[in-house]
């Protein structure tokens, strides 16, 4: 099979003669507990000659020791499996990223929980990735978790996926095994979004079959590896690359003579002479100095980590935006956003929290749960709570105007992590569907801090005294 003329034919891959330009892929591997994620990218690691031979040495040691397959077989788990609890149990708790690059591409890639429990963490490495490699038993098929963390990954803005059905080698390579799990996730699939991109693989993990290599077991599959697509497949951005986005991060005064404000431009192209505007506070400059750490730029580009020297002297907080001069963004103190939640506590009306959103830390309060999801169906359910992994929409009023993003149009500038006043443990993620613009007469918009503080004091651990029906 010549797979350059096949990769030319497709717009979704990276013709032959543009591989040396390919970027940096992230890409994580998600599924259900057991599906084989943390296996195949041992496996993919290996295969790729990843792997020293002291690691292997010490791999198949381990793999005696902990005895979690049989025939003396190197477990490819263990190496990314690196908790003692992991190793014991057989089970993958923390995200564990891995780097490794062939002649063609350099990749990262993050193999995720597959507990329910563990969805948080599944969240985090999903969060910065372009591509989810949805592992699928081939005995057991989709499952709940299948749903789950396919959605969860078109939430976050991933549009490609890779869905490698597993374990082939244990159901006798039969074909009509993948084309029903295939058919069965393509109807599924229709319901998360129309523009995703999809990829079908059947494979084994353990065995490396269609990993690396084609597999001779079954010929009646005539595609390509999975390396190959992770090889070749171009990745869109989620991005408006002529809009700017530069948060402030920090206030750069190293003496008297320099002020400058640091950050990443996270979309957009600015110059030196050119004319900004700074929100929320609306006010006009024009940029005299790009800064790095070894010299200056005449011109930044998107992804640049950068120092920028205003004309003017200009109040300018941790958290404001630079944003081109004729942009219609606007700062505002209300949004719909969806969101996941991650702890048992539940998430109820007229609760507060802290969030962190384009790099600010503002506290929010719950206005209204719209509904949350049905993951098997992808149904809309109305309810007045959230609990312990459920995926829903809230309506939520931020203590102050903020300035971010649509996520779907820029996933940098919107999104956002909700944080408990008090244990500062992270409970949510956030993804803005969209902002509101209109007055608001909302009593506890009129608090100050410590007031709102206070109340959600007395709202968590004194509910009897019924504060939020006065």
């Amino acid at each position: 099979m010549n797979n350059k003329k096949k990769i030319e034919k497709k717009d979704n891959f990276i013709s032959g003669e543009d591989l040396d330009n390919n970027p940096l892929l992230k890409c994580l591997t998600c599924g259900s507990v057991d599906d084989g994620k943390s296996t195949l990218i041992g496996r993919l690691l290996h295969d790729t000659k990843q792997i020293y031979d002291d690691q292997l040495f010490s791999l198949q040691n381990d793999s005696k020791r902990y005895g979690t397959q049989n025939n003396n077989t190197i477990d490819f788990s263990l190496l990314v499996d690196g908790l003692q609890d992991e190793r014991e149990q057989g089970i993958t708790i923390d995200v564990a990223y891995r780097y490794f690059s062939t002649c063609k591409r350099k990749f990262i890639i993050a193999d995720t929980p597959g507990h329910q429990q563990y969805t948080r963490n599944m969240v985090t490495g999903a969060s910065t990735c372009d591509l989810s490699i949805l592992l699928v038993d081939a005995k057991r098929g989709l499952s709940e978790q299948t749903y789950r963390h396919a959605f969860i990954s078109s939430l976050l803005g991933i549009k490609n996926f890779i869905i490698a059905i597993n374990k082939m080698d244990l159901i006798g390579y039969k074909e009509k095994v993948y084309l029903d799990i295939k058919n069965s996730f393509l109807s599924f699939s229709k319901k998360i979004d129309s523009d995703l991109n999809i990829f079908f693989i059947p494979i084994s993990a353990l065995i490396g079959d269609n990993i690396v290599s084609m597999s001779d077991f079954m010929p009646w599959y005539n595609d390509t590896t999975l390396l190959h697509i992770l090889e070749t497949i171009k990745i869109k951005k989620n991005i408006n690359k002529k809009e700017i986005r530069f948060p402030v991060q920090y206030i750069n005064r190293p003496n008297s003579d320099f002020r400058g404000y640091s950050g990443t431009l996270f979309s957009g192209q600015i110059f030196v002479g050119q004319k900004i505007k700074i929100l929320p506070i609306n006010i006009n400059s024009y940029i005299s100095r790009i800064v790095t750490f070894d010299k200056d730029l005449q011109v930044a580009n998107s992804g640049q980590a950068i120092t920028i020297v205003l004309e003017d002297e200009i109040d300018i907080s941790r958290g404001d935006f630079f944003v081109n001069i004729d942009s219609s963004l606007k700062p505002t103190k209300e949004a719909i956003v969806d969101i996941v939640w991650m702890v048992d506590e539940i998430l109820l009306p007229g609760q507060s929290y802290n969030v962190k959103l384009s790099g600010k830390k503002t506290g929010v309060y719950i206005q209204e749960i719209l509904y949350k999801i049905d993951i098997n169906h992808l149904t809309k359910i109305k309810t007045n709570s959230l609990s312990l992994n459920n995926i829903g929409r809230i309506k939520v009023i931020f203590n102050e105007p903020m300035v971010f993003d649509r996520y779907k149009d820029n996933r940098f500038t919107g999104n956002m992590i909700f944080i408990d006043f008090f244990t500062n443990n992270t409970v949510g993620a956030g993804m803005i569907y969209s902002s509101i613009f209109k007055n608001n007469n909302t009593k506890l918009h009129n608090m100050k801090q410590f007031e709102l503080d206070l109340y959600n004091l007395i709202s968590r651990y004194f509910p009897h005294w019924n504060i939020n029906k006065k």
